[in-house]
Parts: C-alpha cells; structure tokens; sequence
C-alpha cells in the first residue's frame, strides 16, 4: 500500500469514526442571505437528534419572535445564556462555560460570526464552536457566505455594506461539515414581505438593495462556490470527482487548460492542474486565475515515469507528446484527453438541435405562454427535497396563490406527509400491469384543473405501461406548455449525461435517467443540501427506505464515500445550471471510432451525452477494411444509436483503423474519441489504437475508460 492510500484511508477511517458518535462533530450551515432558513434547519435537525436519543441543548438561537421556530424549541434543553450590563440595560449571549459544565452531546449555535462580549472565553462565538469540539462536545452551528473572509469583499460590494464580523475560512476547513442553505429567491422575497426576515418598515429597502434578485444570485453562486470548495472527497485516486490538466513546459498553458476546461465542465468535475520541471510558473497562475482553477502537488506522480494509478483524479488532460504515448498504450482505468496544438476558445455559433427531446419546450417557450419550472435538486434519496417543496406549496398558498399537489410521494414520513394538510390534492390514476396495482400523475386531471401551480414529485420516474408518456419528464412539459407552473424534485444521479461518471464514482449504473436539458430549461434549480452522515444517519432510522432495505442500501448506493461524491456532483450541477457567466465551450467536433460489434452502441450513447454537455457536434466513424460485409446486424445496431443520437454512422474503407480515424477527422479542432485498451497493457505487444492515431497526427484524443 503506497502512502497516499494509507493516507486516504486513514482519513475516511475517521470519517466513519465521526459517523458512528465515536467523534464529536462540527456541522455548519452556511446560507447566502438571512432568512434562507439556517435557524430553522438547526432546530429541526436538533428535534430530530433528540428523538434519536441524543441529548441536544441550544447554546444560542434568535428566533426573532417567530411562532414556527418557537415552536420547535420545544422540550429542548437550554444552556443558561450570559448576562451582560450595559448602560443600565442587560444582554443575553452564548456562555461556553455553562455549555461545557451541562456537556450535552450536542450544542446548536446560530450566527457563527457572533463576535462575543468582552469577558467571554473566546473572542468570537465560531471560537467557542472549535473549543466545543475538543471538549467532545459536538455542534450544529450557522452562518451567512458574506461573513466568510474569503468573500466578504465581494460580497461587501453587492450589498453595499461592510460584512464587520468575518469568520476565516480555516475554521471552515476545519469543519466536519459544511452544508448549503438554499431557496429559491421569490420564496425569500415572500419572507421578506411577510415580515418573517426584516422589520416591515425594512422591507421596501431591502428589495432595492441586499434583496435584489440579482445580489441574491450572485450571493448564491458564492455560496455554492464556496461550499464545493470544501467539498473534499476521500475517495480512491480514480474515483475523486476532480480533472487534473498535467502541464508540461513545452505547452501554452491558457488554451491547453481551457481546452481541459469543456471536459472537466462536461463530466461536472473541479479542475486542478498538475506542473510539471520547468514549467513557467506566473504563466500557470494567471492562466488558472482565469478558469477558477487551482493547482496540486506532483505528488507521487513523476513525470519521467508517469502511471495513472499515481494520479488523484478521475479524468486526466495532458499535452501530446512523449509522455501521452507512454500513458495510453497501457490499459487506463479513468478517462484522458491528450491535447496537440490548440488556439483559445472563440465564442460558436448555436448548434441545431432540434433532436433534443426538451426542444420542442424550448421553442414553445419563446412564443407562448410557458409555466414556471422550478426543480429541488439533491445528491439521495432522503435529503429532504419532498418536504422543502411542500413547504414552498404552503407558503404559496398563504399568499393565496392556486397550488395543487399532482403526485406527491410521501414514503410514509410522517413530517412529510403533515406538510400536505391543507393543500389540494388530486386523484391519481390507477394502472395496472402484470397483476400489479400502481398510481401514476394523473395528467388529464391536472390539466382540466389547470391551477396556478401544481407540484409533481420525482421528474425522473418511468410511468406505467400504457401511460400518454413514458417518462414523467414528459409529462411534466406538457404541463408547462399549458401555462401552467410545475414544482418537481430531482436527484443528481439521473441526469442523463452524468449517468457515466455517476458509474465511475459509485460503481451503480442509474436505469431511470432524463435529459439534462431539463434543469437548463427550469426557472430555478434548488439545491436541497445534506451532509452524507445525516444520509445515512435517515437511512437507518427508517426515514428513506422500509426497514428489509436498509441494510443492503447501506451497503450500496448509500455508502459513504458514494454519498460524498454524489454530493460534490449536485454541488457543481446547481452551480452550473445558476452560473450567470457561462465558460466557453473551446470543443466543436467529435468523431468517434466504434467496431464493428453491439457492444458499442453504449459508446455511441456515452459519445452523444458528452457531445450534447459539450455543445458540439458528434459523428460516428467505422473504419473497415476494404472489400468488409456491408450489412450485418452489428452495423445495423450502431447505426440506429447513432440516429437516435442526433448523429449518423459513417463508413471509411482502410485497412489501418488509425489511419482511417484520422483521416475522418481531419477538420482543425476535432477530437477524436475512442475508448481504451482493456485487459493487460503492451509492454512488448503493438501500440493502442490511441497511440497509434497519435503517431499518424491526431490532434486531440479523447480516451474513456472501459466499462462493463
């Protein structure tokens, strides 16, 4: 075992240590304005804990007089407060000692930049967090993104007034979990209004200024930029949701790491760069700082004797050249691009595409009235995406809007299930199929009802033979294209052009997936955020599954390192879809090379997810040796994925498959993409098709790692 594995799993040792209670732990919620719900996202956990048993007090909460979160105070313990006199008035904060004395299992703490009363043990109240921690004491505490010290000045300066008490991001590091707060920006509005946030008389002013949709945006993709880079996965080296671009002294580094850029966008992964000897080092800087990329040690990787396996990334871009030949003729067991010579990205023309299954939305939309789409994206099953929707439908409703529930799945959870009282809910439809007896959305029903609103749980789900749609995703445009507003929930592992890497990262392959295109066309994307303990903490208190699939769902799909990574995924999805600057795509052209066997039709479809994340064109190229047999069902089989691609199978006669690529794809800019070498490498044998085709001149290559 080298060291970084003994590393790696020393680390997640802990963290399982952390998870079974044998390790105080120090959660905090981090929101991107007041008001998103951190106070009462603490209560609620801290309700949850105490019916489990654990002994939880309250250090310190400002409920701001609100009859939901007094509420939720009850029958918790509370930490007797300090009492200060000033000015012949008294004021209550947070005292550590009596926290220390009662030593509960658990504190919750509000407003982590809290800068204490002169006297206190430590100066500032996130202090008092971190000397909790080491007493044993654990702690759910909270705090705003503009009191990060790391985006204050930005934040400062949409605002428009200074963030006084700053929290550094070491404590932030230091933490064992850091969890977004989200909501959409109209329901903060309405809190606003409703006097839930500001004093009524605030109110007018704060939607001219810190309440702006546009400040709330730009505060949101801080937040999520901010919580994704703490989101520190301790995966194995192949697994890890991070791009490595190895840059090497003989490249420019700005159009070479663009270039890795599209790539790491498309497969949603965070972008590090690795220097190689003799690299010039401000050029690398400044090309990084303008990709918001970050750089990494070589670690044990050596770029004389380069082998994947050293390698902490799950895709890997490098320069051609020697270095590239000697990686891919051995087998490869993630995905590497090797990048020639590139010039920077330049903005492209709309590409057609008019095969999208969610085009037909998108041109609608333009011309006709067009319901509202929000989604509530999560990592799991679990993460509370349901229960935030039905509480977005109540607030609604209060505001006498016209919300309906379509299909809502409680799961039997009881708290779920109290946030649908008072709501209207219409019939299901029945089915039936194979003597089994199920309940789908009953659209018809919805549409002659045609509310304002109406919510549709679980956007992935297949529906029942016999269903008007296959998909739920269907039915759910069909309701937009009636003008009416849909509310539906989503989980980050059925996005279609994520279902390779979820595969990569999890070893599960996601049966039920949709079209990405459907979080670009939604309005608003909600990231329902929870820490992978919690996950699994809900799990086996029965709150995701009955009680026979716990045990195997533990020891699957909600493992522990899965949960992480799915967790880093739907971070950098929402931001993604929420990003107001988009990256430029530097990829234009893909030309795959398939054989002549069924098998590849599965890389067909991986091709067409990538090219469609990429924005770029795809076709499909069998080089056969001349005189071969122009029909056979393998042929056959390729070409009908290629059409249902968006793409066309193309033929090229020549007895050297590389040769025969590379001549296909001999337009600048293409990438040519085939996948690698299975089984044992060629230390002695002949070189990969890879190799080969960079040997003839292939620009670029894309190699993806075989699956099974």
């Amino acid at each position: 075992m080298d060291t970084r594995d003994r590393a790696d799993r020393e680390v997640f040792a802990r963290e399982l240590l952390r998870e079974f209670g044998t390790q105080a732990q120090l959660t905090v919620y981090i929101g991107y304005a007041p008001g998103v719900g951190k106070t009462h996202r603490l209560l609620s956990e801290a309700q949850q804990l105490q019916r489990s048993g654990v002994r939880v007090a309250v250090g310190w909460i400002e409920t701001k007089q609100r009859p939901d979160l007094e509420a939720l105070l009850d029958g918790l313990e509370r930490i007797p407060p300090r009492r200060i006199e000033r000015g012949g008035s008294v004021f209550e904060d947070f005292e550590y000692e009596a926290a220390v004395a009662a030593c509960p299992q658990v504190v919750i703490l509000d407003e982590l930049a809290h800068a204490n009363v002169p006297g206190a043990t430590h100066a500032k109240r996130w202090q008092d967090a971190l000397a909790l921690r080491e007493t044993g004491i654990g702690v759910l505490g909270s705090l705003d993104v503009a009191h990060v010290e790391t985006c204050a000045a930005a934040a400062e300066s949409l605002i428009g007034f200074p963030a006084r008490e700053i929290v550094p991001l070491s404590f932030l590091k230091a933490a064992d979990q850091v969890v977004a707060i989200d909501v959409a920006p109209e329901q903060l509005e309405d809190r606003l209004r409703a006097g839930r946030i500001l004093h009524p008389d605030d109110v007018a002013r704060a939607l001219q200024g810190p309440f702006r949709p546009q400040t709330l945006r730009a505060l949101r993709e801080l937040m999520l930029h901010t919580v994704d880079s703490l989101a520190a996965a301790s995966l194995p080296a192949a697994g890890v949701s991070r791009a490595l671009a190895l840059v090497t002294p003989d490249v420019d580094p700005l159009p070479f790491l663009q270039r890795a850029a599209s790539f790491a966008d498309a497969f949603n992964l965070d972008l590090a760069a690795c220097a190689g000897p003799r690299v010039d080092a401000a050029a690398l800087s400044q090309a990084l700082a303008s990709l918001g990329a970050t750089v990494v040690g070589p670690e044990d990787f050596r770029f004389d004797k380069p082998k994947l396996s050293a390698l902490r990334a799950s895709f890997v871009a490098l320069p051609k050249g020697q270095l590239a030949g000697e990686l891919l003729n051995a087998p490869v067991d993630r995905d590497v691009l090797v990048v020639g010579h590139v010039l920077p990205a330049e903005r492209k023309a709309s590409r057609d595409f008019s095969y999208h299954p969610y085009a037909r939305s998108a041109r609608d939309r333009m011309r006709i009235g067009y319901g509202r789409l929000t989604v509530y994206l999560g990592a799991a099953a679990g993460c509370g995406k349901t229960y935030a929707m039905l509480e977005q439908a109540q607030q609604l409703k209060q505001r006498g809007v016209d919300v309906v529930v379509g299909f809502v799945e409680t799961h039997g959870r009881a708290d779920t299930e109290r946030k649908t009282e008072g709501l209207e809910v219409l019939p299901r439809r029945c089915t039936e199929s194979g003597g089994v007896h199920d309940a789908e959305l009953d659209l018809e029903a919805v549409l002659r009802r045609r509310p304002q609103v109406v919510l549709i749980d679980e956007l992935a789900h297949t529906n029942a033979p016999g269903s008007k749609f296959a998909k739920r995703y269907e039915d759910v445009l069909s309701v937009l294209r009636a003008g009416i507003s849909v509310m539906t929930t989503l989980n980050i592992q059925h996005l279609e052009g994520l279902s390779d890497i979820v595969l990569r990262l999890t070893g599960i392959r996601v049966r039920e997936t949709l079209p990405d295109g459907m979080l670009d066309l939604a309005d608003d994307v909600v990231l329902i955020d929870a820490s992978p303990h919690s996950l699994r903490e809900r799990l086996r208190a029965g709150k995701i599954y009955p009680a026979e699939r716990i045990e195997a769902a533990l020891t699957s799909f909600f493992r522990l390192e899965n949960l992480i990574a799915l967790r880093e995924l739907a971070l950098r999805e929402a931001l993604r879809v929420r990003t107001s600057a988009r990256r430029l795509s530097a990829v234009s052209d893909l030309v795959l090379g398939v054989a002549a066997r069924e098998r590849d039709t599965t890389l067909v479809q991986r091709a067409a997810r990538l090219a469609r994340r990429l924005d770029a064109d795809l076709a499909v190229v069998h080089v056969a040796p001349p005189g071969y047999e122009r029909e056979s069902a393998a042929l056959e089989a390729l070409r009908e994925t290629a059409h249902a691609a968006g793409a066309t199978l193309r033929i090229v006669e020549d007895a050297d498959p590389a040769r025969g690529l590379v001549a296909a794809a001999a337009r600048a800019g293409t990438t040519i993409v085939v996948e690698g070498p299975r089984g044992k490498g060629r230390l002695f044998g002949p070189r990969s098709l890879a190799s080969r085709l960079l040997e003839l001149g292939a620009e670029e290559v894309l190699v993806l790692a075989p699956v099974s």
